[in-house]
């Protein structure tokens, strides 16, 4: 296993990308699955620094790689001071009708990036997007 701590301030997500898709290029992930890979796990981490940890510049984020035969697993961990639940997909029709608020685009890119996603917070209240990708999607 991997593990990256990073300070939960925008821009060094870029490092989270970065080091995960050196990873998957060492594993023989192909092109497309690593550019996959490195939008959800910036989105992922973006999320954890606005909403999990609230944009307060002392907290961290913790990613961990870890192979698992012909798929990659990163999760992404905040440390707990904020989201309480995940949005519902977004909708364009809603939004536009003002009946949805202009969020939740992240976690829908996600979803639709990776190969199976799952949402936990354990006991100390920190949350993590466990992301799994397979070398073809």
């Amino acid at each position: 296993m991997i593990e990256l701590i990073i300070p939960s301030r925008m821009g060094y997500e870029r490092l989270a990308m970065d080091c995960s898709a050196s990873l998957a290029r060492m594993l023989g992930f192909i092109q497309e699955r690593i550019e996959d890979l490195r939008t959800a796990v910036a989105e992922a981490c973006l999320n954890a620094m606005e909403h999990g940890n609230r944009g307060l510049d002392d907290s961290r984020v913790i990613i961990r790689m870890n192979c698992e035969g012909d798929s990659l697993v990163v999760s992404v961990i905040d440390q707990g001071k904020g989201i309480s639940r995940v949005l519902e997909e977004p909708s364009i029709e809603k939004m536009i009708e003002n009946r949805q608020p202009m969020r939740g685009f992240g976690v829908f890119m996600i979803r639709n990036l990776v190969d199976q996603v799952d949402f936990v917070t354990d006991e100390k209240q920190r949350h993590t997007v466990r992301m799994v990708f397979r070398k073809s999607h």
